[in-house]
């Protein structure tokens, strides 16, 4: 039966596209992400147009055969692997993890070994500062920045200038409706190197990294299935009024950055105690260390960004870009597989498209608009179908009996009671949070605290409400230790453990950049 549901959609799914073409004679349009369209024009030769070089000779993943037959072809295992480790690399964690480590910790002000002229950098930076509201001018700490982003890993680098394809029109979008100035889209950059999925060690999330509370002020919701912080869109909206909300307050772009990072209380701290600056450059040492490397590192950016050519960066061109994709609200719960099972786009197309969805699965709540984007060359054959692709969807689940977890979402806060043995980094961890958040959530100045006191959290993991603190206390993590598998990453095995993260796994494990191998056990709790 399911069989059948299937290619009677594969099929439909062939009409639906014919008729939005236009073919004369031989010619057939080339749909995007390795997604090709075929012709059958008699017994035994089959042309496609404008083959792509690489794949000239081989399969495509799928292909709709145009007669009354349907069928779907398997793709070559190496060019499938091919495509899978390459966007691995494009979403993978490492560079968000390097970026945000040396923005905490790098000694802005060691000397490093120049990789430009000066008075080249300073002209470059006077032609930035003339075309932009950020106050570019040369200073021997942000030379000493670029200098060392200049020695970073290049291909990285190309890498999320890839990446930025995709992402920069949406950006400039929400950006310029707000009226904010479009140079800021490199604030994405610096806080998670274009990794939507990216979680930095204080719990804040997404593209933009919205703590908890802040993404929920701006109206991101998270829930046990959802995480708006990690819309690429809605997240983007937020910080755009987020940014203009703080312009309003203080006037200057680079204040706006650094409170952006800080808070805006930090920065009116620190121009009390430079007495009443309003130069970045005046208030560095002022500032938190983070954030005195916080606005450095968005100059350095920009600057890459805007002299990549001189400096010979080459990036790939993004297989897909943002405004070839389309949004369709999901009227039933549908999870990728049975999306891509129908549709023919890769599982892995689906999660880089959709990275809210934490289980890839859209679930379907009354008075919610939950959405899939579609590349548009599938979106139109996906509406057309509708009814046929859900009953597939009820049908499928209904076969492999699929239990899907209860839809709960993230309380605004919780009042827990301090128990014995009890710390603060036993309680950040358990509710996906910083210890520092919970010193500021209570006004705490050390880790002091005493059984019995009452703390206010506002809990990262979903689920979790006053009214069941105390049965969740009593439970603890069967999973001890972890078996690392076959094309495991640090990233893949921290989405897997809610909570754990990727520096969580390096530092209890002991590890370098590049030391996970199959068969190694890694522990998933300190000790």
């Amino acid at each position: 039966m399911v069989k059948h549901i299937i290619l009677s959609l594969v099929f439909l799914f062939g009409i639906s596209l014919n008729a939005q073409e236009e073919t004369k004679g031989k010619q057939v349009e080339k749909a995007n992400f390795r997604v090709q369209i075929f012709q059958k024009v008699d017994s035994s030769e089959i042309i496609l147009a404008h083959p792509d070089p690489e794949f000239r000779d081989k399969l495509p993943i799928s292909a709709v055969i145009r007669d009354s037959s349907a069928v779907s072809l398997e793709d070559l295992p190496r060019a499938a692997e091919i495509d899978s480790v390459w966007r691995a690399q494009l979403t993978n964690s490492d560079l968000f993890d390097t970026m945000y480590k040396s923005i905490r910790e790098q000694d802005y002000e060691d000397e490093v070994n120049k990789e430009l002229p000066t008075d080249t950098l300073k002209a470059r930076l006077a032609k930035l500062n003339a075309r932009t509201p950020f106050n570019v001018q040369y200073h021997p700490v942000l030379e000493s920045v670029i200098n060392s982003y200049l020695k970073r890993n290049k291909k990285a680098m190309e890498r999320l200038m890839a990446l930025s394809e995709y992402y920069f029109p949406m950006f400039e979008q929400q950006l310029d409706r707000y009226d904010i100035p479009l140079e800021i889209k490199y604030l994405a950059i610096v806080e998670s190197a274009l990794n939507p999925r990216a979680k930095s060690w204080v719990g804040a999330t997404g593209l933009w990294q919205f703590m908890y509370r802040t993404g929920k002020a701006h109206g991101l919701d998270v829930s046990s299935y959802v995480d708006e912080r990690m819309d690429p869109q809605m997240s983007t909206e937020a910080a755009a009024k987020y940014l203009a909300n703080l312009y309003r307050s203080f006037e200057d772009w680079d204040l706006v950055l650094a409170s952006y990072n800080s808070g805006p209380g930090n920065v009116s701290k620190a121009i009390r105690r430079s007495g009443g600056s309003n130069n970045y450059w005046e208030l560095r040492r002022f500032l938190p260390r983070e954030t005195a490397g916080y606005v450095p590192a968005f100059l350095a950016t920009l600057y890459l960004f805007e002299y990549a050519d001189e400096h010979n960066f080459q990036p790939q061109a993004p297989e897909i870009a943002f405004f070839e994709t389309d949004t369709i609200k999901v009227k039933k719960l549908i999870t990728f597989e049975q999306i891509s099972e129908v549709t023919g786009v890769e599982k892995e197309m689906l999660q880089f498209l959709n990275p809210s969805y934490k289980l890839d699965v859209i679930p379907f709540i009354e008075d919610e608009n939950y959405m899939i984007r579609l590349p548009t060359t599938v979106s139109g054959a996906f509406v057309s179908n509708e009814a046929a692709i859900y009953n597939f969807a009820e049908e499928d689940i209904k076969k492999k009996a699929k239990a899907f977890p209860e839809f709960v979402k993230a309380e605004d806060k919780v009042r827990y009671r301090v128990k014995s043995g009890d710390y603060l980094g036993k309680i950040a961890e358990k509710y996906g949070v910083g210890v520092s958040s919970i010193r500021r959530w209570n006004n705490l100045r050390g880790n002091n605290i005493r059984i019995g006191q009452y703390l206010t959290i506002y809990p990262r993991k979903p689920g979790v409400s006053s009214q069941n603190v105390a049965a969740e206390n009593s439970q603890k993590n069967s999973a001890k230790t972890y078996t690392v598998k076959k094309g495991d990453s640090l990233w893949s095995i921290s989405r897997k453990f809610p909570g754990v993260t990727v520096q969580n796994l390096r530092s209890w494990n002991d590890m370098g950049a590049n030391s996970l191998k199959p068969g190694m056990k890694l522990k998933l709790s300190k000790g």
